[in-house]
This record gives C-alpha cells, structure tokens and sequence, in this order.
C-alpha cells in the first residue's frame, strides 16, 4: 500500500479528463445517444414489490415501465433472483431470453449486466448460506474465505451473475451499529486480507466484486445508520481506507459502491475526493463506481445538498458515480442536463466508458444467450463442507472451567434451552435469503437444509437424553416459560443455553441494517433466562448466536493479563479495577461460547465444538464490550484512549481482540526479529509455538506492534501479521513472518502518510494485551 499521500483539505467539484477506452468501446461512444449513454448509467429492479430490502424501497419503487426503461438498452438489471423467491432454473430462462431481447430489439444489442448481493453467498432461493463476515473475521482463515468466495462466484456465474455486492470493508468502530454482523472486524489488517481474499476468489470465476460501502460509513455518530461522520483525518487515513486499498491494489477489485453517510459535512456521494482523487487519482483504480441504492437521490431527500433530481444527478457523476442503482431515478436526467449546456458531455461518456469497459470485460457484448442452464445445485456437498468449516474455525470460547468437551459416555440428560436453541433463523445474518427476502414470504419453505443448535446436538449426541424449552423469545419481557427451562435445567446433568440475535432490517430483528441499539445487553429477557438457569446450579454452558459482540462480562470469570501493555491497556476486566465480586462470590455458566452467525452449518458446526470432536480456534475479531456506555470503543487505541487514573471510567473489554480458548494449550517463546529496517522495506520476525496440552489443535499465532515515540499518538496495539497453526500435543513450529513496514505507516502532523524511523515494540501473545514473548526492531532511514 502506499505510504506517501499527501491530504487533500478542499473538495472540489471538478471532473478528472475522460480515459482513452478500447476501440470498440470508443466505437461505441461515437454512435451512441445521449439517450443511449443515460440508459447505461441506471439499473432497473423488475422484480421491485413492497417488501423492505432496501431503506426506503417502498417510498422509492419506480413508476416507469420495464418496456420504456430499456428501449435504449440497460445498464443493470436489479437482483432478478434474490428479491422474492423465484425458480433459479426457471428464472434463468427468463433471463437469457431478456438478453437475447436486448440484443435483438435494441438498436445497439448491448446486454445488461446483472448484480446480486452475495455477502453470505448468493442471496438466492436454494442457495448455500455461509457464516456472516464477522464470522470470516473470526476464522482469521483468508485461504479459506477466498475458497468461499470462489464457490460463490461459480453459482453466480452459472446463473448469469456478473456482479456481486461485496465484500463489506467497513471497519467496525461501534458494535452499536447494526451491520456490524455484515463487517469483518475491527482491525483494519485482518479486515483488509480477509475481504481482498474473498474478492480473489469471486473473481477468480469470472464475476466482479463491489468494495462496499466506501468510505466512512461504519463511523457514523452513536453507530446509528446513515448518521453523520466526524472521523478525524488521520482516522480516515490510518484505520478506514487501508482495506479498501488492498482490494484496489493487491486484489484488483473492478467494482465499488459508495457510503450513505456525509463525513464533516460533505456526502461521499457527492464527494470527487474520496470518488475520484482517492480510489482513480492515488489507488489507480479504474473500474466501475455504483451507488448503494437510492444514494443519488438522498442527495436531495436526505442529505439536502441539491435542490432536485438533477442537481443530485449531475454532482453524483461529476463526483464519480458511474452508475445509479437500482433503477432509473435521478439519473434519467442527464441526457437533458448534457443538451441544455449544464452538464459537461465528457462527464457523461466517462462513465458510460466505464459501463461498456465492464462489460467488454465481462465478454458481454459477444455474449451468447442460445442456451440457458438447464440445472444447477446452488447448495452442493462442496458448498456446504465449506460452510461447516468456516463455521467450526470461526466459533470462539470465551471460557471453560472444563465441562467442555462434553463428556458424552453414560448417556448424559441434557436440556437445551433459550429461544435460538431451534432456530434456524438464528444462524444467519441480515442479508441472508432466510432473513433478507424469505421473512417476507413465510410460506415459502428456505430450500436448503438449515439444521438448529439443536438438531445438531442430536445427531452429534446420540446416546443422550436432550429435551429443548424455549424459556423466553429473543425480544420481549415475556418470562412465562422460565419456570418450565428452571424445571428441565434441574432434571438435567448440563444445561445448554442457546441465546442472541434475530437478524432483520429497519426494525424487524435485533441486528442487521438500520436495526441499530443504545444497549449492549442480550435483546429482551435472555440474561435473566441464562441467571435463572444458572442459579438451578445445574452445569450450564452459554452459547451467544449473535451479528454483534453484546456486553457479556457478567457471564465470565475475570481475567488478568500475563504482563500487561504499556499505558493504555494494563489488565483486563481484574476485580480491583471493576470493582466487581470475585469469581467465587459470582454464579458464573461453566463455559461460554460465541458464535456470529455460522450460517446453514452452524448448528452441527456448534455441536461439533461442544462435543470436542472440534476444537474451537475461533478468535475474537471485535472487542467483547463490557457495556454500551464505553462506546466506542477501539483496541487501536491510544495510550489516553485506555484504563488510565486520570478518569473514573473504565473503557477496557470484557475479552479482548484476538482472544479465544481452545481444547489445548499453546506457548509461544524466542520472539526474534531483524534489528533494523528500511522505512519501505520489509522485516522478517519469528516465534517458537509449541503446543503445550494434551490433544491436537490449531493456534491463531498474532503478532502485535507499538510505535514507542511517534510524531501523533499511535496505537498501544496494531495487529501486523498472523497466521492459523495446527499442532498435535507436545508438537512444536517456528514460525515466520514477513512483515511490510507498510503495515506501521500513518499520517503525520504535515498530513502526509508515510513510516516514521524509531524504535518498534513486537510481541506475540494469545490476545491483542497479552505480551507473552516480545522483541523490539529499528525503522531506519
């Protein structure tokens, strides 16, 4: 990435010259219309009803006819599988022959190009699920989501796809926010590596990935969507932008989207800075720019920077937005804006040159549509085996007094309580097809397998006794079934308790788009349920299917670090800092494990872990909160960004980034690292890992950084490498990492970004506080 960016304080409102394309796309642009070129810039959504899959949807479904919308041709056409449940062979027939209509009857026969959302896989009827983002971020396992994304991108090109919307590279600055279950985590290193993985992948099959939602947007004041941002410079620089730069840069993604929001005032939809200056002028990107839906037209409606549709329309593309999603709305305006003088004619063909580039790219305009798929499994045996492991390396164990791994021998009772324990819904996120399109349609059966918790826990627990009570809902005050989970937790040898989150949008569900909260707590009544079930004093084992990290430290024993950080973080969560009881005053659940969202395999993948036939190698992609007050919240903190005497409130986690237990033991000694390094230059660190138990099991090996004496104050902690290692007991590996200086830039105080010479603290540890082994090197020159 590049470490040399000056900051650029103004925005203007000012094109960048028009690129030279192809022959035949300048062929193109000289016989097109302008009626032609404006058509190229729009989708249109056929399959558009009342259903809210999108903010605003209703309000903003479009009154013009599919026929008029395309007889100049189309840009986009709108998730024709994944807005109602449709026949995906059925459906494709249509498709192909809508293209060969296209270019039969339109006088150019240029096809449109198809987008789909795809962040747990191809949001479509009969599509494999996987574990949300979040999850991906808990597997630190960028080969295996690249894999992911690669079977995704194979559906969606069996099906005529040619673009999906995502990765999400937002970095998670407030677990307050609803998507925060569609983000990766909190670091912008393992966010940056785990989402340009996944665009390798999708891209691998011929299909685009869009960067979403760039920039800033997970930023937004108090975590509530679309609201304002007042990130700092150095915070855009340093933390926000970096993931999308390695998408650009080191995974060649062809496609981006804007953010909703406004940063210091100035819409990124209207922005050339961060549209053009940024992501074309400094990052080279020369793809194409979508909006996120109905963004050009918030331009007038919501941000109100113009007056009408036009005035949206023209800063929208002026700025770099190629292409206005998902149907013809402000930008049906420009052919005439182009006409009467006050729009630039080059503006426009910049970025219908962009569209046809795409798509030449794509191979549509030689497409053949004779022959469409006649079958296809969305949700194969391959598809799903990558689910279920995704699933199993992203659950993470918050703790363990040992009951876990059970003991399955003498046919044990176990009830299996709380409201998640048999919901499939559960295991997915908002933009899955379950949550996103079917909750709209609950006659419709899911069409593909989506086996509960507890489904799971009876096929990988044969010989046990398991009785299930719901106990409670996940929203709601509504304790009448307490009695009867109290009831069957004291007639059990172990109580499982499934609990957290139902996924939705704009008020239906706990998490997912525009399902913002003020409160960490679990939703409803479930920390009451779990207390109460916990106080029979039967075993209980805690397991949280969630799409954020909820403030759980009631539920888990203290925990000190082995030698503590410099200023700033010291120990986590000790009772002397809290104020709290002691572990042996408290009623604590014998384990507690975290699951974010681990898709159509989560329920065995879970069962898997519980019954020790997995080790969890999950780790924590996001600080575990302790409460919403404290919010937000970074491990990138500053040393005054931490526990400090000079303030009575104490901002450190629960568990913090990078934590997870397993079934096993692991050491890590004898850090060492070159002395010294370039600035620009890479640096080579090692670390002795051995495991230490007594089973097999995988290490999450995490090297960390401070920059001891910096021009601003720098981060207490900065993930700068890991990699997942699996041992068998007593087995040892060293193990190497080539380290980007890169990875230790940051702006300075004359705004420019670069790497400072100093002295660089390392460590490795089994957490973001946890300095087990250390060395230091010198940045130089």
């Amino acid at each position: 990435m590049s470490t040399h960016t000056p900051q650029k304080e103004t925005h203007v409102l000012a094109p960048t010259p028009r690129p030279r394309f192809s022959a035949r796309v300048e062929g193109l642009l000289e016989q097109m219309t302008l009626e032609e070129k404006q058509a190229q810039l729009v989708g249109f959504w056929v399959d558009q009803g009342d259903e809210l899959v999108a903010p605003m949807a209703g309000e903003k479904k479009t009154s013009t006819r599919y026929e008029d919308a395309t007889a100049h041709g189309i840009g986009h056409l709108t998730r024709v599988y994944g807005t109602r449940p449709v026949d995906p062979i059925e459906r494709a027939h249509w498709l192909w022959g809508e293209q060969a209509r296209l270019q039969r009857e339109t006088r150019l026969g240029i096809p449109a190009l198809v987008h789909e959302e795809c962040l747990t896989g191809l949001a479509a009827w009969q599509a494999a699920t996987f574990p949300t983002p979040l999850a991906w971020g808990a597997s630190f396992d960028p080969e295996l989501v690249e894999q992911v994304g690669q079977a995704i991108g194979s559906s969606m090109r069996v099906l005529g796809i040619h673009q999906g919307l995502a990765p999400v590279l937002d970095v998670i600055r407030d677990p307050r926010w609803g998507r925060v279950d569609e983000c990766i985590a909190e670091d912008p290193l393992l966010v940056g590596t785990v989402g340009t993985a996944y665009v390798r992948g999708m891209q691998s099959e011929g299909v685009h990935a869009t960067l979403k939602h760039f920039v800033g947007y997970s930023a937004s004041t108090a975590g509530r969507n679309h609201a304002p941002v007042h990130a700092g410079r150095r915070e855009i620089e340093d933390v926000l932008l970096p993931p999308f730069e390695m998408a650009v840069r080191e995974g060649g993604v062809r496609s981006v989207m804007n953010s909703y929001t406004d940063i210091d005032g100035v819409p990124v939809a209207a922005d050339p800075y961060y549209l053009d200056e940024v992501l074309r002028g400094r990052w080279g990107f020369d793809g194409v720019v979508v909006s996120d839906y109905f963004a050009v037209d918030f331009l007038r409606s919501m941000h109100h920077v113009a007056a009408d549709s036009a005035q949206a329309a023209a800063l929208a593309i002026t700025a770099g937005i190629d292409v206005e999603l998902p149907s013809p709305d402000a930008y049906t305006t420009l052919a005439a804006q182009v006409r009467d003088g006050s729009l630039e004619q080059s503006i426009l063909d910049r970025a219908v040159g962009r569209v046809l580039a795409q798509k030449e790219e794509l191979g549509l305009l030689d497409a053949d549509f004779t022959v469409a798929p006649d079958a296809i499994d969305l949700d194969s045996a391959e598809h799903r085996a990558l689910a279920r492991r995704l699933a199993e390396e992203s659950i993470v164990l918050l703790s363990n007094d040992g009951v876990l791994p059970l003991d399955a021998s003498g046919a044990p009772r176990i009830a299996v309580i709380g409201p998640n324990a048999d919901s499939a819904e559960a295991l997915m996120g908002c933009y899955s097809f379950v949550n996103h399109v079917l909750a709209h349609h609950p006659e419709v059966p899911a069409g593909i397998a989506l086996p509960s918790v507890l489904d799971g826990l009876r096929a990988e627990l044969p010989a046990a006794t398991i009785t299930s009570v719901a106990g409670c809902e996940v929203e709601g005050d509504d304790r009448s079934g307490f009695p009867s989970a109290i009831a069957a937790a004291d007639d059990a040898d172990l109580a499982i308790v499934v609990v957290g989150d139902r996924a939705g949008l704009f008020g239906r569900g706990t998490v997912g788009e525009g399902n913002d909260v003020d409160s960490l707590e679990l939703p409803g009544v479930q920390r009451a349920l779990i207390e109460a079930v916990v106080a029979t004093g039967t075993p209980v084992v805690v397991i949280a299917l969630t799409g954020r990290p909820y403030a759980l430290d009631w539920a888990l024993p203290h925990r000190e670090t082995r030698a503590g950080l410099n200023a700033g973080l010291g120990s986590v969560n000790s009772p002397a800092a809290s104020g709290t009881s002691t572990d042996e005053e408290r009623l604590l659940p014998a384990a507690v494990l975290q699951a974010f969202f681990p898709g159509e395999e989560g329920g065995p993948a879970v069962a898997a872990v519980l019954s020790g036939a997995v080790s969890p190698s999950g780790r924590l992609p996001v600080s575990l909160p302790r409460s919403a007050g404290v919010q937000p919240y970074s491990y990138l903190h500053p040393a005054l960004g931490g526990r400090t005497d000079v303030s009575s409130v104490d901002p450190s986690p629960a568990r913090p980034f990078g934590f997870g237990l397993g079934y096993t033991t692991f050491t890590h000694e004898q850090l060492t690292a070159d002395a010294t390094v370039g600035a620009g230059e890479e640096f080579r660190a090692s670390v002795l890992v051995r495991n230490s138990g007594s089973r097999a099991g995988c290490d999450v090996v995490q090297l960390y950084a401070h920059d001891e004496v910096a021009s601003v104050a720098r981060p207490v902690a900065q993930l700068i490498g890991f990699q997942r290692v699996t041992l068998d007991a007593g087995a040892e590996q060293r193990v190497e990492f080539t380290v980007p200086t890169d990875r230790l830039a940051f702006t300075g105080v004359d705004g420019i970004r670069r790497v400072e010479p100093g002295r660089i603290r390392l460590w490795v540890g089994v957490a973001c506080d946890d300095e087990e082994t250390s060395t230091a090197i010198e940045v130089v020159g």
